[in-house]
């Protein structure tokens, strides 16, 4: 699937934020719903102008957005919530700090 087809953002709309075309439905309240314990069923019952192609667009932008893992590691590391405290236990990432 190509999520470029569903997906789209613009400055104007959510701030910027990634949102499923056509709705100002974003991208981060799909996945904060499903983090929630919602079904695709549940989501599509309570959003009835979602479609099953709009979600499989979430999940494909998502993968390719997660795809480079220095990625996720850079935000990990730029936000501060690794949990490396240089004690030694190496109960933090490896490499961090």
């Amino acid at each position: 699937m190509d999520w470029r087809e569903r997906i789209t953002s613009d400055a104007d709309t959510l701030c910027g934020k990634a949102r499923i075309k056509g709705t100002r439905i974003g991208v981060m309240f799909i996945l904060d719903r499903l983090a929630d314990g919602w079904s695709e069923a549940d989501i599509l019952d309570s959003y009835p102008r979602l479609k099953r192609e709009d979600l499989q667009a979430v999940f494909a932008f998502v993968r390719d957005c997660l795809k480079d893992e220095t990625f996720i590691m850079h935000a990990v590391l730029k936000s501060g919530n690794n949990q490396h405290d240089d004690s030694g236990d190496d109960g933090g990432i490896a490499g961090a700090g």
